[in-house]
């Protein structure tokens, strides 16, 4: 009976999960399918799993940007490797120090990253500062450096991590062998955090990637543009012109054939396929980082 009720749950359970997983999936695969689909057939009868008509008009579009596209695609995966790693490296530099209970003043530096996640200076005050005093408008770092400084979530979530994690004896004993403050950090201290070092990093690693506000403030050549600005920028330049009644007749035809909703679709499909793909290598350090970093504290 014991057994016949666990294999019960058993069901119970994995139905929930495939129902569950079924409603993550299906967004994906509408999404796809939506993007092949015909403009018109998506205009007259709305998006389906099981369109009339196919198209790849919207792929076709981007192919003859596929120059600007990969150029852009460059840009991206330079910045979020790089801006990834640089805040991981910050961001762990100051998670730990707060995370010592002999720090001076640990808690006032505490308070002051936890402040940030409650306040900030607004959106003029750090144009002024970034344009003016750091003059970074129109170069790579613009895309780096106004994520990079700094995210207060993901430093308390690290020092969480640290406080109840990294055993003390341990520290301990590489101080009595004589090991410095760096040298046990990046010896004992690195090593045992590679959960949370891989959770922040995804979540980092997906903010750069995602990111287009940045380009869209502080970035007007477009040789510098990354992947999400260039693409939102092609779609600005669709709806205007599909909606400029000052066009000419044949202009306008034209015009009508651009893919709208479906390029839509298609820039969703190529921007978010890479993080689909580098998401299973990171999920057992997520797994374990979110849960460690975040429950215990």
């Amino acid at each position: 009976m014991v057994n016949q009720e666990t294999r019960a749950w058993q069901w119970i359970g994995h139905t929930i999960l495939w129902l569950y997983s079924a409603a993550c999936i299906l967004p994906f695969l509408l999404l796809f399918i939506s993007s092949i689909t015909d403009e018109t057939t998506i205009v007259t009868n709305g998006y389906s799993f099981f369109p009339e008509k196919f198209g790849f008009n919207a792929y076709t579009y981007l192919w003859k940007e596929s120059a600007d596209i990969f150029r852009a695609y460059g840009i991206t995966i330079f910045v979020t490797v790089v801006g990834t790693a640089v805040s991981l490296v910050i961001t762990s530099l100051l998670a730990y120090p707060i995370s010592r209970p002999d720090l001076p003043l640990r808690n006032p530096l505490s308070f002051f990253v936890f402040f940030t996640l409650l306040f900030n200076g607004g959106l003029v005050p750090t144009y002024l500062i970034y344009t003016q005093i750091f003059e970074i408008k129109n170069t790579i770092q613009a895309l780096i450096i106004p994520s990079l400084l700094m995210n207060g979530f993901n430093v308390l979530l690290m020092r969480t991590f640290f406080m109840t994690t990294i055993p003390t004896p341990v520290l301990e004993s590489a101080n009595m062998d004589g090991a410095g403050v760096f040298r046990t950090f990046y010896s004992i201290v690195l090593p045992l955090s590679m959960p949370i070092m891989a959770t922040v990093g995804l979540f980092q690693g997906i903010a750069y990637w995602n990111d287009w506000f940045n380009g869209l403030i502080y970035i007007t050549e477009p040789k510098l543009f990354s992947l999400q600005s260039m693409l939102n920028r092609i779609m600005t330049d669709i709806q205007f012109l599909s909606t400029n009644s000052a066009l000419s007749s044949q202009s306008a035809e034209a015009l009508n054939n651009l893919p709208s909703e479906t390029f839509r679709m298609a820039i969703a499909v190529i921007g978010v396929i890479p993080i689909l793909l580098a998401y299973p290598f990171f999920q057992k350090y997520f797994v374990k980082g979110i849960t460690i970093g975040a429950v215990k504290g």
